[in-house]
């Protein structure tokens, strides 16, 4: 669905939530291959007819290039053609322009301290306060809840390793990840608009991914404020204790997830301690290919015709000799700061095309369009429920997190 019909939407949802009359829509949906019947069965469990309505809507924009200009028909094969006029409309208008946000200062006495502090309070959303702090260098405004937000005032805001194996050796019985120098591409690029010193290595034999990890990890993080590390291999299942999944080197030998975290921890990182550490995984988990409880009637619109379909997955191997170091077993203090985004649930396969991973893909693209007001969790839940209604064959990426504060990346 084009973005000007996603806002079209958007910007209908209260009209439509108060008006749409949803009975008559469900078999046209239907017949005409927007939803299954199990989908509208699930919609039609949303509880009241507004909130019937409100999911609805929701739920259209997830359905395919098709599905706007085929729920204007229904819309007006079932008497509702007033609510297409608007959507269309709506979707003939220019974005809005930014509003100013009416600010006013307000003078607050906390409790148990004599001096007041002098904050910024944002007319109409009384829950939600903003410092002065919030206030970025170039003025950009992130508004925040109550709780803590990770500050990120230095340029660059951090380092940015990028590891990229695509080639592997014979001996590995590895196939050529084929896509993943597109999916490099766009991370390197996302990142350094995103402010961070990107640096990317390709094809690395598994002890090289460590020296490499080993030396960012040994950098001195002081006047940085983040650490981003991005992997893009192969993968497998692997013995661990906090985090699943291990990915390959070019040699075939395999990193446990964990080990590659720990070097970041605060015990080994003491630079980074109380900063955010994220670690995004573009590997499989294992070897299931889950086609899911229902058949998306919609996913051919996600795979090119005759497009090759592969996956980042390789059989489990249970790590041999000394492959598990002391820091990837042994009982370590809590991760705190560190989130880890993996493109599968544990397990699994991850699915790549030619033109790239389907996470990777979706990950760039969200963080393209809502870096600028969003926190990173709600953009990872993003990437979950786009990537989750893609292909024949479902997947779902889900990350686990370990971060006390909201993280929001710093734009130019």
């Amino acid at each position: 669905m084009e973005e000007r019909q996603r806002r079209a939407l958007r910007r209908g949802r209260a009209r439509l939530v108060a008006a749409l009359r949803v009975e008559p829509l469900w078999d046209p949906l239907e017949r005409r291959g927007v939803f299954t019947r199990t989908m509208l069965e699930e919609l039609q469990s949303a509880g009241s007819r507004g909130d019937q309505a409100r999911q609805l809507i929701i739920d259209l924009e997830t359905r395919g290039k098709q599905a706007f200009p085929v729920f204007l028909s229904i819309l007006r094969d079932t008497g509702q053609g007033d609510l297409a006029d608007m959507l269309v409309q709506e979707c003939e208008s220019p974005p809005a322009a930014p509003q100013l946000l009416d600010l006013q200062p307000v003078e607050l006495e906390l409790r148990g301290q004599k001096q007041h502090k002098r904050l910024l309070f944002l007319t109409g959303v009384a829950s939600h306060w903003i410092s002065r702090q919030a206030l970025g260098k170039r003025g950009s405004l992130i508004v925040t809840c109550p709780c803590q937000v990770y500050e990120l005032k230095a340029d660059p805001c951090g380092h940015c390793l990028i590891l990229n194996n695509v080639t592997f050796s014979r001996d590995s019985h590895l196939s050529t990840r084929v896509g993943s120098d597109l999916d490099c591409e766009k991370l390197e690029r996302r990142f350094k608009a995103l402010r961070f010193d990107v640096l990317t290595r390709r094809d690395l034999k598994a002890q090289e991914m460590v020296l490499e990890l080993q030396k960012l990890a040994q950098r001195d993080h002081s006047a940085l404020d983040c650490c981003i590390v991005v992997i893009l291999s192969h993968g497998c299942q692997t013995s661990h204790i906090q985090f699943p999944g291990g990915v390959y080197g070019t040699d075939g030998k395999p990193i446990p997830v964990e080990k590659i975290v720990n070097y970041f921890n605060g015990s080994n990182c003491p630079s980074l301690r109380g900063k955010p550490k994220l670690f995004f995984i573009q590997a499989c988990g294992g070897e299931q290919k889950d086609r899911g409880f229902i058949v998306d009637c919609d996913s051919p619109k996600d795979e090119a015709p005759g497009a090759s379909l592969e996956s980042d997955a390789t059989p489990f191997r249970a790590p041999s000799g000394n492959m598990d170091e002391p820091d990837a077993i042994a009982c370590l203090p809590t991760p705190s700061d560190i989130l880890v985004s993996y493109s599968t649930f544990p397990g699994f396969v991850s699915w790549r095309e030619a033109t790239g991973s389907w996470y990777v893909e979706t990950l760039d693209s969200v963080l393209e369009r809502y870096a600028r007001s969003e926190d990173l969790l709600n953009m990872l839940l993003r990437v979950a429920n786009a990537v989750s209604a893609k292909g024949s064959y479902k997947q779902i990426p889900g990350c686990f997190n370990f971060l006390r504060k909201k993280f929001y990346f710093v734009c130019d």
